[in-house]
């Protein structure tokens, strides 16, 4: 690029603000990643050692290849946190910051409320209510168009599955109000 070139910087204004201050380390995600990990190669170890982890007349039981992929999950997992306590990093990197927590919550949250309410409300009004919420909180779209936009979609997600290819889904009070 030579010196005569412009160029354009274009700074997005809901990016995380640099000064932002560390929520947790990479050393600690790291520890918690892989006690749970532990924890779950523990939890299937056992299970598939009750249901039987060796050979019979007829081959290996039903335990037998899940005990040992759990055996080798534990590990794996008892590897990263020794190598964790070990290496004792002196410059500690920042794993997420207040800003960036703040900009994944927003996401995670909303999904997580969606996946509780598709249980009681059905996935069409659900994803309604998802859709409307997120083009209109989050992406700072007006209430109307969030409306319309996630009115057509579940629309044409309801007579996509349900009408068209007859595809059972998760419904709630307001499909069985209609019949369905």
């Amino acid at each position: 690029m030579s010196n005569s070139e412009i160029e354009i910087v274009v700074d997005d204004p809901t990016a995380p603000e640099p000064d932002s201050p560390a929520v947790s380390s990479v050393a600690t995600v790291d520890a918690a990643v892989s006690l749970l990990l532990l924890a779950l190669a523990v939890t299937l170890g056992y299970d598939n050692w009750r249901t039987g982890i060796s050979w019979d007349s007829t081959g290996p039981q039903p335990g037998y290849f899940p005990f040992y992929l759990s055996v080798i999950l534990g590990a794996a997992s008892v590897y990263g946190l020794a190598r964790g306590f070990v290496s004792h990093r002196e410059a500690v990197e920042t794993f997420v910051t207040r800003a960036q927590l703040r900009r994944v919550m927003a996401v995670f949250v909303p999904t997580l409320l969606f996946c509780l309410a598709t249980q009681f409300l059905g996935l069409y009004v659900a994803s309604f209510l998802l859709i409307a919420g997120f083009m209109a909180l989050v992406g700072k779209i007006a209430w109307w168009k969030s409306l319309l936009t996630a009115f057509v979609f579940t629309a044409v997600m309801f007579v996509t599955f349900d009408i068209a290819f007859d595809v059972i889904m998760p419904k709630g009070p307001l499909e069985a109000t209609f019949g369905y």
